[in-house]
């Protein structure tokens, strides 16, 4: 990898990943699209602990309060009756799901759902549920002719039975295409929440699985010949700072805009990869990088 693909990579990671359109699909797009070898799986983890890296300073005081609230839970039962202490405690259970499967479709992940028709496939169909799950959400905000606006849920409102199908919606997101925020983000829309609250909970839940992922490919990738270790560090500082961007515009996107646009273009998109497919100028398979 050179570095130039590094600093393409890196920005496309950082611009992505917080976004409802999958960075993984992104960079598995970008290298297709310019002749480049697929980053793989490996790659993508490493540079993820980047954006993860922002969120963790984006979301300081919140993660903060949280952290110190949970371990006073372990020691003070009053104290597990605060809100920022069951926080703690729904990331954790929210996690379980991408954590046991990630464990067991590893080789799925690194491999066939790798296929650029998989990714075109998700892009389409979550999409179509992205959409959906924005509808319904401006339907409940603004009521209508003959209804009032709905109450919709709050971070306040999250039990075990929401966390867990928050965490498993993310755990969808180990297929390239579907999108680790779009994925969480829709599935709490469609539970009713807050679209803030649902990409609150979206961006915590991610730390310990993206950072849990990044680290253990790290340790990996330590002991192999084929990593590129300066281009993928370089990569990992850019999607720091270009995703620390991103999250503060996207925190004040989604309070008062539609999902819409980011539909229409993961839709396009999908039916174009699809299309170059089909017609044999794009091949669904990565091309194996040799570090």
């Amino acid at each position: 990898m050179s570095w130039f693909e590094s600093l393409i990579l890196g920005l496309v990671q950082g611009l992505t990943e917080f976004l409802p359109v999958s960075s993984s699909a992104h960079l598995r797009l970008t290298a297709a699209f310019s002749g480049w070898h697929d980053p793989g799986a490996a790659f993508t983890a490493i540079t993820q602990i980047g954006t993860e890296a922002a969120v963790l300073i984006y979301f300081r005081k919140d993660i903060g309060r949280i952290v110190t609230a949970w371990f006073r839970s372990l020691f003070d039962k009053a104290a597990r009756k605060e809100h920022d202490a069951q926080m703690g405690w729904l990331v954790i259970v929210g996690s379980i799901p991408i954590g046991v499967l990630g464990v067991t479709l590893k080789d799925q992940i690194e491999g066939p759902f790798r296929d650029l028709r998989v990714t075109a496939t998700m892009l389409v169909v979550v999409g179509i549920v992205i959409g959906i799950a924005d509808r319904l959400a401006a339907r409940d905000e603004t009521g209508g002719r003959h209804r009032a606006p709905k109450q919709r849920k709050t971070l306040e409102n999250l039990g075990v039975k929401d966390g867990l199908i928050f965490g498993l919606c993310q755990a969808c997101a180990l297929i390239p295409g579907v999108s680790r925020s779009g994925a969480t983000i829709s599935g709490g829309l469609f539970m009713g929440y807050k679209r803030e609250a649902a990409a609150r909970y979206s961006f915590l839940l991610a730390i310990p699985a993206v950072l849990a992922s990044g680290l253990f490919e790290l340790k990996d990738a330590m002991g192999s010949d084929h990593v590129a270790w300066g281009p993928t560090m370089f990569a990992t500082v850019i999607a720091f700072a270009s995703g620390y961007a991103v999250i503060a515009w996207f925190m004040k996107f989604i309070s008062t805009k539609s999902f819409m646009p980011f539909v229409w273009y993961r839709v396009v998109l999908g039916i174009v990869i699809i299309g170059l497919v089909v017609a044999g100028a794009l091949s669904p398979h990565a091309a194996e990088s040799a570090g």
